[in-house]
Formats: C-alpha cells, sequence, structure tokens
C-alpha cells in the first residue's frame, strides 16, 4: 500500500513516500475505504510536530490525515450498512494519507458531489459545528470569527449567517471581497484590530471562535468586555493560560455521522462550500504540509491518491 509515513516528530522532513506500507485490515464491524481524495488540515503539522499529544497522542510509526473521499473496499466481519463499492466520504483514525483508510465515521457521498468537494466538508464541517454549538451562537447576535478564510473559518461563516448571526471575519485583505461574498463583515487582522472591529460592530461581541491561533486570545477578551465567556480556540494550544477552552473534539459518532450528511446536502444544493486551494498527488504530502503550514490558504489543499 502507498502511504505517507512518519517515525518521529519534526519538520516536512520527517514525512516519508512509502509503497510497501502495511495495508490495514478491517477488524469486525470495521469498513475499510480506498482512499480517492484526502484533506489537508493544519492539525496535521501540528501532530507531525508533537504540538497535539495532550489531543491526539501520537503511535509510531504514523500515517498522517483525519478526512477522505472514497471507495467501500472491504468489510470486516459483522460490518453491516455499507457494501463494497459504496461511495463515501467522512473521517478516519488510521491516518487518510494512503491507499487504503479504516473507516471511523462516514457517511455516503452524494452523485452530485465529486470526490474532491466531499473531501474538503468532513473536519471543516465537524469542527465548524462543533464549535458553534460550545459558544451556543443564536440568530441576531454577532460572532468575531478569526481566519475567516479558512476552510473551518468559511464553513462556520456559513453556518453561523444562515442561522441568523453576524459575522466579523478577520483575514488578509486579498480575502476580504472572497468573505464578503459568503456573508461575512471583513476585517484585516494585525495592529489596530481591536479597534476595527469595535468599529464595524459598535453593538459589542456576543462571542469569539479562534480558528487562526495567532495570539489572539487576550484581545479577544477584551472584546467580549473582559470576560473569558464565550470564547473558544480551535488553533492556540496555550488557550487555558488565557482561561479560554480549546475544543479538540468530543462529538458523538453519531452527531458526527450526522453532520456529515446534513453537511454533503447542503453542498449539492449550493447551500455550503470549501473550495479546493490546490491539489497534490500523494507522493507530495510533504509540500502540501508545508504550504498549509505557510498559512494563507483560501480554502483546502487536497491530496489525490
Amino acid at each position: 500500500m502507498r502511504a505517507i509515513v512518519y517515525r518521529e516528530f519534526g519538520g516536512a522532513e520527517v514525512l516519508s513516500y512509502e509503497e510497501d506500507a502495511g495495508r490495514p485490515e478491517p477488524a469486525a464491524g470495521e469498513v475499510r475505504v480506498r482512499v480517492v481524495a484526502v484533506g489537508v488540515n493544519p492539525v496535521d503539522h501540528k501532530r507531525r510536530y508533537g504540538r497535539l499529544e495532550q489531543f491526539f497522542p501520537t503511535t509510531f510509526p504514523a500515517v498522517p490525515g483525519m478526512e477522505f473521499a472514497g471507495v467501500v473496499d472491504a468489510l470486516g466481519p459483522g460490518a453491516t450498512g455499507w457494501a463494497v463499492g459504496d461511495e463515501v466520504f467522512g473521517l478516519t483514525r488510521t491516518g487518510a494519507y494512503a491507499e487504503y483508510a479504516i473507516a471511523a465515521e462516514i457517511a455516503p457521498k452524494p452523485a452530485g458531489l465529486g470526490f474532491e468537494a466531499a473531501a474538503t466538508l468532513p473536519v471543516a464541517g465537524e469542527t465548524a459545528q462543533r464549535v458553534l454549538h460550545e459558544l451556543g451562537l443564536n440568530g441576531g447576535e454577532t460572532l468575531l470569527l478569526h481566519g475567516a478564510a479558512g476552510a473551518v473559518g468559511q464553513v462556520a461563516v456559513q453556518l453561523a449567517v444562515a442561522a441568523g448571526a453576524t459575522v466579523i471575519g478577520t483575514a488578509s485583505p486579498a480575502n476580504h471581497d472572497f468573505l464578503r461574498t459568503l456573508g461575512a463583515i471583513p476585517v484585516a487582522y494585525g495592529e489596530g484590530l481591536a479597534e476595527r472591529v469595535r468599529t464595524v460592530a459598535p453593538q459589542g461581541i456576543d462571542a469569539v471562535f479562534d480558528a487562526a491561533g495567532k495570539g489572539v486570545l487576550p484581545l479577544s477578551v477584551a472584546l467580549r468586555g473582559g470576560t473569558t465567556d464565550r470564547i473558544v480556540t480551535i488553533a492556540d494550544v496555550n488557550a487555558a493560560e488565557h482561561g479560554i477552552p480549546f475544543s479538540a473534539g468530543g462529538t458523538p459518532p453519531a452527531e458526527i455521522v450526522a453532520g456529515l450528511a446534513r453537511h454533503a446536502r447542503l453542498a449539492v444544493e449550493g447551500k455550503l462550500a470549501v473550495p479546493v486551494a490546490d491539489t497534490f498527488p500523494l507522493a507530495e504530502a510533504a509540500a502540501a504540509q508545508q504550504v498549509s503550514e505557510a498559512g494563507h490558504v483560501r480554502g483546502k489543499l487536497i491530496l489525490t491518491v
């Protein structure tokens, strides 16, 4: 099996492309998928560095990646609900940067949704939905979203706007027109951010979603009037120092599967989209992670297998 493997923490150089990595075999009740497309996420390079061990412990050798789209290839003993040949998308815990992966939570891939488009949705959709729920965001409220042009940010913008919230999204000026098309009010990050946010949101900020992790938590507390209430980060591992929760999962599997199906339906209806920023063959996964790590990616990077 072709796969990307790493055996120690470090930079992109620790990733190796192997053509004879061991193919995972489905255990009782499990489903194996032949992977067609893989989503590359910032969490991938953070795990490669070993920065998220308290949330995602690593066992070496490790295969990166959490989300994929592909075709059911084999069923373990007693596995039900799926048939070989079914087109699916979702999450894996065996690593998605590979020809084959054992499914964790999956849903049917609609015929009207391509494999690459489907692979953009699982992590961004689950993360955005989870954090908006944790924030208790309601229609009529104002959300400050740091990193609004990234994949998670884009989904969060679309879901929050659809729920009737006003979204103030931080991003580089090059992404401002794009964010406006999603319904967000864009503001440039950097020096003077607090003043710019107060200008466009004189009514105040009801909740803060940090998807950027660039030291914005103290500023966010100030914009919330000095309280840490209703601020959540998925990107700043030092969140506890500020009394702010770091959201790293915990959604029940049944809710994840329901969310996958719901987001796929919205995508087919043209109501939810994460653009594919660029594609790379599996063998160039290290280059894809370097692009992801550099930041400023609008949408999702995809590996094709």
